[in-house]
């Protein structure tokens, strides 16, 4: 029997939130350094959406300022990546991808102060009951991964930061293009910024035929597929479907994480007990607050895909 077409929907938009968990799973994989790993990607993204005519018109109908605001966004974006990516590197992918999932507490913080919306009461609730999770998590990763743990939270303050920003600049600009200049922009922040970040070798090394594989299957098959196919499935979805949907992407990371990574030999169950804490308070979001669905700019520039709109 064929689906229907809210029914399509749904499985598009798990197919694309599984994707999304794969990511951090091949920033493990990828063994470049995390600068270029997230240079390549952006730079492989970049050029690939040039080649749609959309995105050419898309520039040409926007001014020169909103260009400019969407590129300032894009640093942003670029220094989420990095420090998203750098996590994983000094931690693993678990990490990386709980510490992806608080984002929306610093969001509850953040978002007011550049949209000039009240403070929400239920949203900062939910961040005081993320806190014990945290903590646990703290206590159940190895010493060695802390710096991981902290440049993973740092991460999730940057997804907040171009969240909010990209929110406020909502529906100014195709959703293709806007996220080509941001990109393009982060791209071109990371090749002036490189010469001054400890770097061992050369700056921005062609990757080998294993890198360039997953590099591919992260920039094309991780990111601009499930872009288009969630655009396509936002259109039929209910807010709450698309929040609850997109929430179970560190749970696909984590669990996609032990069998691939084996990495739950390096944590113990004090950290899953407090990625649990973490996980009931971001899928109690949709049920304590009035959700929007995912802005389609952040559909393709962040890892984190529960910020609502």
């Amino acid at each position: 029997m064929p689906l229907s077409t809210q029914g399509k929907a749904q499985f598009q938009i798990h197919f694309c939130v599984l994707l999304w968990g794969v990511t951090a799973i091949l920033g493990k994989a990828i063994t470049l350094h995390a600068l270029d790993l997230v240079w390549w990607r952006m730079l492989i993204v970049t050029v690939a959406l040039l080649g749609f005519p959309r995105v050419w018109r898309g520039l040409g109908a926007m001014s020169w300022r909103t260009i400019g605001a969407y590129a300032g966004i894009g640093v942003l974006v670029s220094l989420h990546w990095l420090s998203f990516y750098g996590a994983i590197k000094l931690a693993n992918a678990s990490v990386g991808a709980i510490c992806i999932a608080i984002a929306p507490v610093f969001l509850a913080f953040v978002e007011p102060l550049f949209t000039g919306s009240r403070f929400n009461r239920r949203e900062l609730l939910i961040g005081v009951g993320v806190v014990p999770g945290v903590a646990l998590i703290v206590g159940g990763v190895p010493d060695d991964m802390h710096l991981g743990l902290l440049v993973g939270v740092v991460s999730a303050l940057f997804v907040a930061l171009f969240g909010a920003l990209n929110k406020r600049m909502v529906g100014r600009g195709d959703a293709l293009t806007v996220t080509c200049i941001e990109l393009g922009a982060g791209t071109a922040f990371l090749t002036l910024l490189a010469p001054f970040m400890p770097h061992a070798g050369a700056l921005f090394p062609l990757p080998d035929l294993h890198d360039t594989v997953l590099l591919l299957i992260l920039s094309l098959l991780c990111t601009l597929l499930p872009f288009a196919l969630a655009l396509d499935a936002l259109r039929h979805l209910s807010a709450f479907v698309v929040q609850m949907t997109t929430n179970l992407e560190p749970v696909y990371a984590i669990v996609l994480a032990m069998p691939l990574l084996g990495e739950q030999r390096q944590l113990d169950m004090q950290f899953y007990l407090g990625v649990v804490i973490v996980l009931a308070a971001v899928f109690a979001h949709p049920y304590l607050v009035r959700v929007k669905k995912p802005a389609p700019e952040m559909l393709a520039t962040a890892e984190a895909k529960n910020l609502s709109e």
